[in-house]
């Protein structure tokens, strides 16, 4: 089928001075839905192209019209003050909460296309009209999704994990206990609880987008970084704390940040409070308070480079498999065949 795909962000590496998460996963979950056979044409700006540089060549499709389409997928846009929702052409303006607009209107709205909603940042409301409109579906990145969603969570490429050396990953050099790659958003809680006291006893670094820091003096902020150099900060760091605003925490949804650190050998410690954190570590990865953090970081630096440390990684790559790129396109493949078939039964009857 001809999937028209609106997102805002990247597909390469981008630009620095940007949050898109969506990096580590969008690129392999659009290269796997090609392979499957799907013709997919992209409906927002070539960010690549118009603002990082970069070509990507005939492989992929662009079109900023309202071309003919079997089906809509977005990735959910919101309403940010000041940038989105300012007039075009106004300085800071993005145009992406216009042109999804523009999409529904068009597709969801004139023609009734079948429409799937992909909430990754679970910002569209549980009163939505688009939750109960019968050709549309809307998806969400948690174990536990809004009752009528169906789960499809961030993919991580099967390849990678299969390529992982534990042993090798155990045996690499780190400088730094403690190593955090993320932007501050609806953040404070958990740093404060689990990651400062932590700081104040190790080495430790935090790269990303930290406006209001000065209540953690002690904490080295370095701002942020390429997103290809979030790798060597992971590959630098004997662990990370997998911190989660609570809308996420609530619902079991983990962000890309998890196999961005643990295929780099990175263990992850999982605070309590997030739904199912057993589901992605193991259960001794999984901390209560900060003193958790501070004894689980004096246990791993004594068994670092011991195969008591590559087992844990393994264990971690293992629970990686819950991501897995193939079981993630096959999902949204039910979803979107179901949706087709559901909306062509329902005005053959009309």
């Amino acid at each position: 089928m001809k999937i028209g795909y609106s997102f805002w962000g990247f597909l390469g590496n981008g630009v620095t001075d940007t949050p898109d998460g969506g990096r580590s996963h969008r690129r392999p979950f659009i290269d796997a839905l090609l392979a499957r056979g799907q013709d997919i044409v992209f409906l927002q700006t070539d960010r690549d192209r118009l603002e990082a540089g970069e070509d990507l060549g005939s492989a992929y499709t662009f079109d900023d019209g309202l071309p003919g389409i079997d089906v809509l997928f977005l990735e959910w846009r919101w309403s940010i003050t000041g940038r989105n929702t300012t007039m075009c052409g106004s300085e800071g303006h993005t145009c992406d909460l216009h042109r999804q607009a523009q999409l529904i209107n068009h597709y969801t709205v004139r023609h009734q296309t079948p429409t799937v909603i992909w909430d990754k940042d679970r910002t569209l409301r549980a009163e939505s009209v688009w939750r109960r409109t019968a050709h549309t579906r809307v998806c969400e990145a948690a174990l536990a999704p809004t009752h009528g969603a169906r789960s499809l969570l961030f993919p991580v490429a099967d390849d990678l994990l299969t390529q992982a050396d534990p042993l090798a990953l155990a045996a690499q050099r780190r400088d730094l206990a403690l190593g955090y790659v993320g932007n501050q958003y609806d953040r404070d809680e958990s740093f404060d609880r689990f990651f400062a006291p932590a700081a104040a006893r190790v080495e430790h670094l935090v790269a990303g987008k930290w406006t209001k820091t000065d209540r953690w003096p002690h904490v080295r902020f370095v701002g942020r970084i390429p997103f290809e150099a979030a790798a060597g900060v992971y590959g630098r760091s004997l662990a990370t704390v997998l911190m989660l605003p609570e809308r996420y925490a609530a619902v079991g949804q983990m962000t890309q940040r998890i196999f961005e650190a643990v295929l780099t050998g990175c263990l992850p410690l999982a605070p309590a409070d997030i739904r199912f954190a057993d589901r992605f570590v193991p259960r001794e990865l999984v901390v209560r308070s900060g003193r958790d953090v501070i004894e689980r970081l004096s246990y791993l630096r004594e068994i670092a480079g011991t195969q008591q440390h590559a087992d844990l990684i393994a264990a971690c790559v293992d629970r990686l498999r819950l991501f897995g790129l193939s079981k993630q396109v096959s999902t949204l493949e039910s979803v979107l065949h179901g949706l087709v078939q559901a909306t062509a039964t329902e005005r053959g009857a009309a």
